[in-house]
C-alpha cells in the first residue's frame, strides 16, 4: 500500500518558524518518523512538500493514480482553498488532514477549514504526533 504525504505552504521552515506553535523538529525530522511509521505498519510513503496551491492541487490529481490515500495539511490553504478542497473532493481516494497546530484554538481566521470538509478526517493539535494517528487512520481506513 503506497500512501502520500503532502505537507503545504511554509511547512519546510519547521523546527524555525515559530517553534512555541509548530515544535522544534525539522520537516526531514518529521519525515524520518512518517517512514518508521509507514514501514511499521507495512505502508510504503512518499512525503513532498509544497508552497504554491497550484502545485499541491497537481500532487493531489496525481496521486489518484499511484497513491492509495493521502494525509494532507494544507497549511494556511485550508482555510480558503476551495481548490484544493475540490481536488481533495475529485480524486476518489481517501485524504486525512493534519495539522500541527490546534486550528481551533488559534486566530478566529485559522479556525475554520475549509478543505476538511472534503476529508474523511481530521486530525489537529497534537504536534508531530498528528501525523503518525493521521497516518494509522488512513491505513485503517484502507482497510490495511
Amino acid at each position: 500500500m503506497r500512501v502520500l504525504v503532502l505537507h503545504g505552504p511554509n511547512l519546510n521552515l519547521l523546527g524555525e518558524r515559530d517553534p512555541e506553535v509548530y515544535g522544534r523538529q525539522t520537516l526531514d525530522e518529521l519525515n524520518e518518523t512518517i517512514a518508521r511509521e509507514a514501514s511499521a505498519a507495512g505502508a510504503e510513503v512518499c512525503c513532498e512538500q509544497y508552497n504554491g496551491e497550484g502545485q499541491i492541487v497537481d500532487a493531489l490529481h496525481a496521486a489518484r493514480k499511484t497513491y492509495a490515500g493521502v494525509v494532507l495539511n494544507p497549511g494556511a490553504y485550508a482555510h480558503y482553498s476551495y481548490a484544493i478542497a475540490d481536488a481533495v473532493a475529485a480524486i476518489g481516494i481517501p485524504v486525512v488532514e493534519v495539522h500541527l497546530s490546534n486550528i481551533a484554538g488559534r486566530e478566529t481566521f485559522r479556525r475554520t477549514s475549509v478543505t476538511a470538509a472534503a476529508c474523511r478526517g481530521v486530525v489537529s493539535g497534537l504536534g508531530a504526533t498528528g501525523y503518525r494517528l493521521a497516518l494509522r487512520a488512513l491505513i485503517e481506513i484502507l482497510g490495511a
